[in-house]
C-alpha cells in the first residue's frame, strides 16, 4: 500500500509539472518572434563548454536563453550575421569559457571570418581568464572594467593521481595494455607520472602556449617576444593590463555600448530564431561527443556521451533521408569502449558507402573517438586537437581490500578456469593476466589494421605512429593520421566538392541527432545518469561507466586539464 501511494503521489507531481511546463511553452509560442532592428549590434555570449550537440529545448523563455549556443550554431549565427545589412556590430562577451583549444581555435576562426564584412568586433571581458582573452584577441577593441582583473598568467598540465587515496580505501584498479604511451590506467595505478606522459604532455603544453602566444601577438600587434615578457608578468589588474597594452579602454559595459554607437542589441539566440530555415541543399552534421559506450540513449545521460545503439539509429536515419545530400561527421570523444567503437565504425563505413561524407574533429577525436573516423573519407582536424591514442587496454577494479576494511565477505563459486576474470572481489592471476594481454593485443592489431585501412597505408607505417601515443591534429597531418588541418568552413568546402555542390551554393547544416526536449528528458529519466552527473563534478571526465564495468576499452591516456 505504501508503494501504490508513493507511485501514486509521484505520478501525481509528475504529470503536475507536464502541465505546468506546457503552460509555460504556450506563453512562449504565444509571445511575439524577436526581430532585428536595421541598426544592430549582435551580442555573441560564449560560455561554457560550448557543446557540440544540442542541449536539452526546455522550452520556458527564461531558461531557454540561458542555454548555450552549439558550436555548429555559432558558427552559423556568424556566417549569417556578417552578411546582415541589418546588423553593424558584434559584441563578444566570453565568460567562464571552458571550451577545449580546438574549439576556441573554430570560435576564434568564425569571428575573425565575420570581420572580413568590414563591420567592427568589441569584446567586453568580465573577471576573464585566458580561455576568454584568447577569443577576445579576434576582436578589434578590448575592454574591461576599472576594477577587474585579467587573469591571463600562461599555462598550466594538471595530471591527477588516485593510488594513495585507493589504497586508503582498500581498492585496487587492475589494467592490461598495448602501447608504451597508453598510460590512461597510470593514474589509477601510480603515483606520478611516467617519461612517456611527460614527454607528450610536454609537447601539448608546448603548442597550446605557442599557438596562444601566437593568437595576443597577432591580435594586439606585437611581437612574439613582446608577447611572451609580458605574459610573464600576469595577472592584471585592470590599469596594469592596459599599460601592457592587452586591453583598450578601462570602461563599464553600458559606457563599451555606447563606442560601438547607438545600436539596438540583439541577443545570440534571438538573431538565431530569426535567421532558422533551410536554405539550399541539406548537409547532415553528425555529431558524435563524450565517451563511447554500448548500448541506447537510456544508457548515458543527455549530451555526456556516445551509446553505440543510438549512434547507428542516428547513421541510418541520415541514410535514408533522401533530403540530405552529404554528410559531416563531426567527433568530439576521448573513446570509450572498444566493440561499441566497432559497430560505430562499421555503420559509419555503410553510411559513407551512401553518401559524400567527411570527418570533422573537434577537441579530441582519440582512442576509440580516432578509431571511428577510419571510414576512408577525408579527416580534418585543427591545430590543437587532441587525436591518435591508438591504442587499448582492460581495466576492472578490486574491491576486496576495502571488502575487509568495512567487514563484507564475499564467497566465490566458480565453473570454469576463467571464470572470476572479471569479478571484483579477486585480484587477477598471472594466468588470467596473460589471457587479457593475448586478447588485448589482438584488439590493438585489428585497431591498427583499421587506421591503415582507413588511412590507406601499410600496416607497417601505421603501427610506429600507435603504441597509444597521442598526437596534436598538427603533428598528426605531418604524420598523415588525418587530412588537412581545419575547421568546419573547410569541412562544408570539401563536402560540397565530394557532393558535387557549386562552390558559391548555399547549403544548410542539419543536426543529428536533433535537439531534445524537457519532454524527452522527463520521459527518460536515468537515475544512475544523474548520479553520475554528480560523480563527474568531484572527478572530472572519467568513463565511470566503462570503469565500474570493465573491459576491453579505446580510450586516450589520461583526463588531462590545460588551463
Amino acid at each position: 500500500m505504501k508503494r501504490f501511494l508513493l507511485g501514486f503521489v509521484i505520478g501525481i507531481l509528475f504529470v503536475g509539472l507536464v502541465v505546468v511546463l506546457l503552460v509555460l511553452a504556450a506563453v512562449r509560442f504565444g509571445s511575439r518572434p524577436p526581430t532585428v532592428n536595421s541598426n544592430s549590434a549582435l551580442i555573441l555570449h560564449l560560455e561554457g563548454d560550448v557543446p557540440e550537440q544540442a542541449p536539452v529545448d526546455v522550452q520556458i523563455p527564461f531558461l531557454q536563453e540561458q542555454t548555450p549556443l552549439t558550436v555548429a550554431e555559432t558558427w552559423h549565427i556568424l556566417q549569417q550575421a556578417a552578411g546582415d545589412s541589418r546588423i553593424k556590430a558584434l559584441i563578444l562577451e566570453p565568460k567562464g569559457l571552458t571550451a577545449g583549444w580546438a574549439k576556441m581555435e573554430e570560435l576564434r576562426d568564425d569571428i575573425l571570418a565575420f570581420k572580413k564584412s568590414g563591420k567592427p568586433v568589441y569584446a567586453y571581458l568580465k573577471g576573464a581568464g585566458t580561455h576568454e582573452y584568447y577569443v577576445a584577441t579576434a576582436a578589434d577593441q578590448i575592454y574591461m572594467a576599472p576594477e577587474d582583473e585579467l587573469d591571463v598568467k600562461g599555462l598550466r598540465a594538471e595530471l591527477m593521481f588516485l593510488k594513495g587515496t585507493l589504497d586508503k580505501l582498500g581498492v585496487t584498479m587492475e589494467f592490461e595494455h598495448v602501447g608504451k604511451y597508453k598510460d590512461y590506467p597510470d593514474q589509477f595505478t601510480k603515483t606520478g607520472p611516467s617519461p612517456e606522459t611527460l614527454e607528450y604532455v610536454n609537447e601539448i603544453l608546448d603548442q597550446y602556449y605557442g599557438n596562444l602566444i601566437d593568437v595576443m601577438a597577432q591580435g594586439r600587434k606585437k611581437s612574439s617576444a613582446d608577447i611572451r615578457a609580458v605574459i610573464d608578468q600576469g595577472p592584471f589588474v585592470g590599469s596594469q593590463a592596459q599599460a601592457d597594452g592587452l586591453v583598450d579602454g578601462l570602461i563599464y559595459e553600458d559606457e563599451m555600448f555606447d563606442k560601438a554607437g547607438k545600436l539596438a542589441r540583439i541577443a545570440d539566440r534571438s538573431y538565431s530564431k530569426v535567421i532558422g530555415g533551410d536554405r539550399g541543399k541539406r548537409i547532415a552534421l553528425v555529431t558524435e561527443e563524450g565517451d563511447i559506450i554500448r548500448g541506447s540513449e537510456n544508457d548515458v545521460s543527455v549530451n555526456e556521451g556516445i551509446a553505440s545503439d543510438t549512434a547507428i539509429k542516428t547513421m541510418r536515419q541520415v541514410e535514408n533521408d533522401s533530403s540530405i545530400d552529404a554528410v559531416i561527421l563531426r567527433i568530439d570523444s576521448p573513446g570509450g569502449d572498444g566493440i561499441a567503437s566497432d559497430d560505430i565504425l562499421h555503420e559509419a563505413k555503410r553510411l559513407s558507402q551512401k553518401k559524400p561524407m567527411v570527418i570533422s574533429m573537434s577537441d579530441d577525436a582519440a582512442s576509440g573517438g580516432y578509431f571511428i573516423a577510419m571510414t576512408g573519407d577525408p579527416v580534418i582536424a585543427y591545430s590543437n586537437t587532441l587525436t591518435g591514442s591508438i591504442g587499448v587496454f582492460f581495466g576492472k577494479i578490486d574491491l576486496q581490500g576495502l571488502y575487509e576494511k568495512i567487514g563484507l565477505k564475499k564467497d566465490l563459486i566458480t565453473r570454469g578456469k576463467y571464470a572470476a576474470i572479471d569479478s571484483e572481489t579477486a585480484p587477477l592471476t598471472d594466468d588470467e593476466r596473460a589471457k587479457l594481454q593475448a586478447e588485448i593485443q589482438l584488439f590493438y592489431q585489428g585497431f591498427v589494421q583499421r587506421v591503415a585501412d582507413g588511412r590507406k597505408r601499410p600496416y607497417n607505417t601505421i603501427e610506429p605512429l600507435a603504441q597509444g601515443r597521442v598526437w596534436l591534429g598538427s603533428q598528426a597531418k605531418k604524420n598523415g593520421l588525418i587530412d588537412e588541418i581545419g575547421g568546419l568552413d573547410r569541412a562544408v568546402e570539401l563536402v560540397k566538392q565530394r557532393a558535387k555542390i557549386g562552390a558559391s551554393e548555399k547549403v544548410t547544416l542539419v543536426s543529428f541527432p536533433p535537439k531534445r526536449s524537457i519532454y524527452d528528458l522527463l520521459m527518460n529519466r536515468n537515475s544512475d545518469s544523474e548520479i553520475e552527473a554528480q560523480l563527474r563534478a568531484v572527478l572530472g571526465k572519467m568513463p565511470l561507466r566503462l570503469l565500474a564495468h570493465g573491459g576491453v576499452m579505446r580510450l586516450m591516456p589520461f583526463t588531462l586539464v590545460v588551463k
